[in-house]
């Protein structure tokens, strides 16, 4: 078989077992699905998946670049989900229920051209008592870290109020609808209510499968032992280096003074949506007139104001200010929520300073960083680069494309640098401490997962190294419990980049930039292989 035939054959399998992947896709066919769960899903995946690795493992190397890194890519991807299946299955963790009910729903909401289908939406909410039901049955008798039920807790309880409150403010919600949300909330309850009590787990992955995850599916060159050690020695310079910016910048002040004072300076509240605009616009100007990229400006992003519908739950989900566009239906544009404030004003505000709306909205998630990168893929030649890097209910579709896209999205907040005035000095040590950030958790990915620190001692870290609030700590930690290898791919993708334009890109900045986009959302390290040996994607 050929690896196009191989890629349709696994993407059919993974939307079988995961059908709200395909909706946020944008591939259809499976809008009126939630996951199997029945006591013998897991083994017809693994059985499926292990067929199918035999055959993907004897494929001939590819004659062009894409064709080869498709290839690792697939191989990876088959593997890490026998791997998961085998021994970190998703249906013994109660919040895969919950992530999969509340974005099944989602999914269908969120703007798409064409709009999804009432019909789809009706089936999906009618089979949440079946999958919840068979989610208990699975979870029967299990120990579960104990964060893992919290998190599935406080999500169940988001549900009833989208099923309660939320989907009844969508136009597409009618009498049926609402009837089958009334008949799931029981059930939804029920899967709650059932996991109290239960005994606590070690949510670590242990070093080996850690390290199988680097090497397979994300292709780093280094153990997780080796990337420990690159971590700290990064983790002490980013420190250093954010001490000495904020003495250069007032020295009568800690760099976690001058933080919180760059909170209070913020817009009005009428004018937190102009400054999403006005930066988003200003980033791309700066991007094309330093010749550092080519923004996406062929491709709309639009800032609307989160929807009625999403506000009562948003707060207790994964609900991103801004999701890649559904590949299968990417229309001409995408939507970056704007979240609206709350009881206390001002807290809102100071989330909304400048330099956050500068560095993480208008540049990471906009501008140059994901929202170009998510354009670039779609046009990508091979199509586990066009799908990998979607948004679905927990994280990225699949894991092989990480240290492209966050390795991207981290790297253009320091690109802007290069742009001369778009950046104020007072910036800098907000990207200092970005730096910072990404790499004490990269450490705690690798320290949690290797059995080094506790969820305990990873949270501790998070509120003393880094001044996290403790309630962002707690979910980031949980989240990062869930989901090994994933929070390292950052840094560690970012550190890739930065190492492969000081070899290859002297000269053809934008170039540089512009080919390593090309490939889409695939293993960095395998694109950067390809571009040392001078091939091109096609």
């Amino acid at each position: 078989m050929t690896i196009t035939q191989l890629v349709d054959r696994f993407l059919a399998l993974h939307l079988q077992f995961m059908p709200v992947n395909a909706t946020f896709m944008g591939i259809d066919g499976h809008d009126h699905e939630l996951p199997p769960a029945d006591a013998g899903a897991r083994e017809r995946e693994l059985t499926a998946l292990r067929d199918l690795e035999g055959e993907v493992a004897r494929l001939p190397v590819g004659t062009t670049a894409s064709e080869r890194i498709e290839a690792a890519a697939l191989l990876g991807q088959v593997r890490m989900g026998v791997r998961e299946l085998e021994s970190r299955p998703r249906y013994h963790n109660p919040a895969w229920y919950t992530g999969e009910v509340a974005f099944g729903i989602i999914s269908l909401l969120l703007p798409v051209t064409p709009e999804r289908s009432a019909a789809a939406l009706l089936q999906r909410v009618a089979a949440i008592p079946r999958y919840l039901r068979e989610g208990s049955e699975r979870l029967a008798g299990r120990a579960i870290p104990a964060d893992w039920r919290t998190r599935a807790e406080a999500e169940g309880r988001a549900i009833v109020r989208l099923l309660e409150v939320g989907l009844p403010q969508h136009p597409m919600c009618d009498d049926a609808i609402a009837a089958a949300a009334a008949a799931a909330v029981p059930a939804v309850k029920e899967f709650v209510a059932g996991l109290a009590g239960r005994a606590d787990a070690d949510p670590a992955a242990g070093r080996e499968y850690l390290d199988f995850l680097m090497r397979e599916v994300h292709r780093l060159p280094y153990s997780s032992a080796e990337a420990e050690d690159l971590a700290q020695a990064g983790f002490d310079r980013a420190l250093a280096a954010l001490t000495a910016c904020a003495q250069r910048l007032n020295p009568e002040r800690s760099w976690q003074e001058q933080l919180a004072d760059l909170a209070r300076e913020h817009p009005d509240l009428a004018g937190v949506m102009p400054a999403y605009e006005r930066l988003n616009a200003d980033a791309m100007s700066a991007a094309d007139a330093a010749d550092l990229v080519t923004p996406a400006t062929e491709y709309g992003l639009s800032f609307e104001q989160l929807p009625a519908w999403a506000q009562p739950v948003a707060a207790d989900l994964y609900f991103l200010f801004y999701r890649s566009p559904a590949a299968g239906r990417p229309g001409a544009g995408s939507v970056y929520w704007v979240f609206p404030p709350g009881a206390d004003e001002e807290a809102y505000l100071r989330g909304q300073n400048y330099s956050t709306i500068k560095i993480t909205h208008a540049v990471h998630h906009g501008s140059i960083g994901h929202h170009t990168q998510n354009a670039r893929a779609r046009a990508a030649v091979g199509q586990l680069g066009r799908v990998a890097g979607t948004d679905c209910s927990a994280g990225i579709a699949m894991l092989s494309g990480g240290t492209l896209i966050e390795g991207w999205a981290c790297y253009t907040q320091d690109l802007l640098l290069e742009a001369e005035g778009f950046y104020q000095p007072t910036d800098e040590l907000v990207l200092k401490h970005a730096e910072l950030r990404n790499t004490a958790m990269c450490l705690a990915d690798i320290r949690l997962h290797t059995g080094a620190w506790s969820l305990n001692d990873m949270r501790g870290f998070y509120v003393d190294a880094l001044g996290l609030p403790p309630q962002r700590a707690w979910s980031e930690a949980t989240r990062n419990s869930m989901y090994p290898a994933t929070r390292l791919m950052y840094w560690l993708g970012t550190r890739a980049i930065k190492e492969a334009r000081a070899e290859l890109g002297e000269g053809r900045t934008r170039a540089f930039h512009d080919e390593l986009l090309s490939y889409g959302c695939v293993p960095v390290y395998s694109v950067i292989d390809e571009m040392r040996s001078g091939n091109l994607p096609a």
